[in-house]
């Protein structure tokens, strides 16, 4: 059996009894329309001031799957995989404890921490000091010691029950999802529109997702990935919209009729213009943006006052403190970092040399030349999508590419999963050779390779993989199928 013991978010904790039950009861949900597409027999229990999540089953598979999304579920900040068992005098504990801990505890400094319920015949604290003190007897090169320790024993008895923590976990905090409504993130695929929609999703905020369109198919692509990434892995207990819209008329519009040193502004100035328009047909109250103060002459605060004249609606900028490398860290925290770096910026071309102090007279003299039916076409035409059917979508248009579950002899498996997953569970072929070569990479990476072969993308749900297969085809390259492991 698996067992887990989930811990609220603090803010979580301290709200009013009814906003608190309202809480717990959304996290409770999350969880289970998430972990019960892992195995229906999971159950789900809520205490009020915590959560259990129980598997029968016992397998290391499973058990890794439950660690991985346990950890991107928004509003959980800590859980603990437990050992129960009943217990049948103090000593008894003591011996079920050594026996879980012996190993973990050679070599290091540790405390003993007991959590108790109920009448026995010995306090909390006499608990700690007979289970540690027995722990450092029979553990030679273990060492007790009560401030920072290397390692500290968590125990709870209640009543008859005892539970012995195998190991803590960090969650990744906030309110659950949708305790704060909805937003519409300006995605770009780069660095700061990803750790931007991920801080808003954090914060319990069911994120869609809005694209402005100026590089092509190739970059929408990257877009949809990047996205459909942050869903999957941080919010994928609710459905989200993906919006597309074609902005490259827009900026032929903006470079024929608008000087220069006022491109960049206007060019905001419009995305923000649709994005309301967006938004509000999609009932949506706010538009989230990756801006930071200071980091391109665009986001001034003198120009960001000058963007934000064009809508009354609310525009959250979770990044506007933070430094480039601070943004950087939580993408590579996120597991976003090395796709964001292949993403092209566009806006940032669109002036040569762009004013950081506009002057809001002069935008609307600007934009006077500019024809607005084109914003309104591009706007009222946006493809709206659920990102669920990204996926889908990848099915539909791999269709010319094979699918094979067995590999014919001499086949060559290119593992386009990002480093650190294939650095933690390694694709390990017998027979067949595993080239490892990141989906980010891919356009670049795949003309080296010997095109006289034929490859075999690979990535565990198989998204990716056909993406990345139907990217390369359309670039013209026949040489590549889609490789599914067998179960």
């Amino acid at each position: 059996m698996i067992e887990f013991i989930i811990k609220l978010h603090p803010e979580i904790s301290i709200k009013s009894k009814s906003v608190r039950k309202r809480q717990t009861m959304l996290l409770e949900q999350n969880i289970k329309t998430i972990l019960l597409q892992l195995d229906p027999a999971i159950e789900v229990r809520n205490f009020y001031d915590h959560l259990t999540v129980t598997a029968q089953q016992d397998c290391d598979k499973l058990r890794r799957q439950l660690l991985e999304h346990l950890q991107c579920i928004p509003g959980i900040v800590q859980f603990a995989e437990m050992q129960s068992g009943s217990f049948e005098s103090l000593h008894h504990i003591f011996e079920q404890v050594l026996e879980l801990y012996r190993a973990q505890l050679e070599h290091k400094s540790f405390c003993v921490r007991v959590k108790r319920t109920g009448d026995h015949p010995f306090s909390s604290i006499e608990a700690e000091r007979y289970i540690g003190g027995g722990l450092n007897q029979h553990i030679a090169s273990a060492q007790v010691r009560l401030k920072n320790p290397d390692l500290t024993v968590h125990v709870e008895i209640k009543r008859d029950k005892l539970m012995i923590v195998r190991q803590m976990y960090h969650g990744m905090g906030g309110f659950p999802l949708p305790s704060q409504g909805d937003v519409l993130s300006l995605i770009s695929g780069g660095f700061d529109s990803a750790v931007a929609s991920y801080l808003m999703i954090r914060k319990g905020l069911r994120t869609h997702f809005l694209f402005f369109n100026l590089g092509g198919a190739a970059h929408e692509t990257g877009v949809r990935q990047m996205s459909f990434y942050l869903w999957q892995k941080y919010s994928l207990s609710h459905k989200v919209k993906f919006v597309s819209v074609d902005f490259a008329p827009v900026v032929t519009e903006i470079l024929e009729k608008i000087d220069s040193g006022l491109m960049g502004v206007v060019l905001k100035r419009m995305m923000m213009r649709a994005a309301a328009t967006v938004a509000e047909s999609l009932n949506i109250k706010a538009v989230i943006t990756g801006e930071s103060v200071g980091q391109v002459a665009s986001q001034t605060i003198v120009n960001l006052n000058v963007i934000d004249r064009v809508t009354e609606m609310l525009i959250l900028r979770p990044l506007i403190y933070q430094d480039k490398q601070e943004i950087i860290d939580i993408a590579r925290a996120i597991g976003v970092e090395d796709l964001a770096k292949t993403m092209p910026e566009y806006c940032g071309v669109i002036s040569k040399s762009p004013t950081v102090n506009a002057v809001l007279s002069e935008v609307n003299a600007a934009e006077q030349r500019f024809d607005f039916t084109i914003l309104e076409h591009v706007s009222t035409n946006a493809k709206v999508m659920d990102i669920r059917t990204i996926e889908y979508q990848a099915e539909q248009q791999v269709a010319t590419v094979s699918l094979e579950t067995v590999l014919p002899a001499g086949a060559i498996v290119l593992d386009v999963r990002a480093p650190d997953e294939t650095e933690r569970f390694p694709l390990q072929l017998t027979d067949h050779a595993v080239i490892e070569l990141p989906f980010y990479k891919i356009a670049n990476g795949f003309a080296a390779l010997d095109q006289a072969q034929q490859y075999y993308l690979y990535c565990d749900r198989g998204v990716m993989s056909k993406l990345q297969a139907l990217l390369l085809k359309e670039q013209g390259y026949q040489n590549v199928a889609v490789y599914k492991k067998p179960e």
